[in-house]
């Protein structure tokens, strides 16, 4: 978020966990907040040569460069030019650091566990994979992402094992 920026707050009453919501193609996703290192604004991307087609090259957050997966690309839909409200989702898990690029990302929920329903049965693909269920926030119907997941062996293409000297160590992509 952006100096001085507030995040609106919505619960789902009891004792929830907090997640970061943020829109995605015209759908509201839900990522527990113990997972999110940092919102950030998305800068300038420099492309990566032979990267992933979902990853849009590297970015510099805070003195460390990182990939820069586009959530949009990756889950199957159409890529739309970045603006103000576009956001980079910092996430570090296993020693890695990938920023995830969402549409936008302004609003904290708490969400009881109970509230999360599993995925339907018939929703399968990328979308589903990477689905650990949904929640009603008032109206709304939230997926709540599974970022274990994104991070998996069989998601390596996510995450491709090949170190890309930087100058400031090694990168993996």
């Amino acid at each position: 978020m952006s100096q001085g920026e507030q995040p609106s707050t919505t619960t789902t009453g009891g004792d929830g966990e907090p997640f970061i919501l943020f829109d995605l193609a015209g759908a509201t996703y839900g990522v527990r907040s113990r997972e999110i290192q940092q919102l950030e604004m998305i800068g300038a991307i420099t492309p990566v040569p032979n990267a992933p087609g979902f990853v849009d090259g590297v970015v510099s957050v805070r003195g460390q460069v990182i990939p820069v997966v586009n959530l949009r690309s990756r889950f199957g839909f159409e890529r739309i030019a970045f603006d103000i409200r576009s956001r980079l989702l910092v996430v570090r898990r296993e020693g890695r650091t990938v920023g995830f690029a969402v549409d936008s990302a302004r609003e904290f929920a708490s969400i009881a566990a109970d509230a999360i329903q599993p995925p339907p049965e018939g929703i399968s693909g990328l979308n589903g994979r990477y689905l650990e269920g949904l929640a009603h926030l008032g109206e709304r119907l939230v997926l709540i992402l599974d970022m274990t997941d994104l991070f998996s062996p069989d998601g390596a293409e996510v995450l491709p094992p090949r170190p890309v000297e930087t100058g400031q160590g090694a990168l993996n992509l």
